[in-house]
């Protein structure tokens, strides 16, 4: 019962998220939201073509593959009737560096814009252990790279909760005005 309690306690702790990936923090908020038919968004898988596998292990290994074409973003899917489309980056530096993002992705999220949807990127500081939603029209302005001032003094931070865990559509409901 002490070991229970411990552990419950441990999930509301703040820094017990150090060690845990952005990536695993959205994918639970978008189970949050699936699960509470607030929005339907998934995690985009990598299209990679599987030239040679070794059936004789089980499970099956694959030996060969290869990336098919080149991925656009990380997650989409539906909210409140629109589109939306994201990628999700961390970064160690005080800075954020735009060469982490491709160019086709770049291209693919305003192109998403332009046509009505919802387009962003959810970028995590690692060392402040802060997360900002950005929205590409913004990102696109800086040449090289962003300042971790700029997000602290201009960009909204999704506050991590307990559930959803990173609530980002609350950014994007007073963004979007939806």
């Amino acid at each position: 019962m002490m070991v229970k309690k411990m552990i419950s306690a441990k999930i509301f702790d703040k820094h017990s998220n150090k060690g845990m990936a952005l990536e695993e923090d959205i994918n639970l908020t978008n189970t949050y939201y699936l699960n509470n038919n607030i929005a339907s968004i998934y995690k985009k898988p990598t299209p990679i073509k599987v030239v040679k596998v070794d059936y004789k292990i089980v499970p099956a290994k694959i030996l060969e593959g290869y990336f098919n074409t080149p991925s656009t973003t990380d997650y989409n899917g539906i909210y409140k009737g629109k589109y939306i489309d994201f990628e999700a980056k961390e970064t160690k530096l005080d800075y954020f560096p735009l060469k982490n993002i491709h160019p086709h992705q770049i291209k693919h999220l305003l192109t998403c814009k332009e046509m009505g949807g919802i387009s962003f990127v959810i970028i995590k500081f690692l060392k402040y252990d802060k997360v900002f939603l950005i929205d590409i029209s913004s990102l696109v302005k800086f040449k090289d790279k962003i300042p971790y001032t700029y997000f602290k003094d201009n960009v909204s931070e999704i506050k991590y909760k307990y559930n959803p865990r990173l609530d980002y559509l609350d950014i994007i409901d007073k963004m979007e005005d939806l």
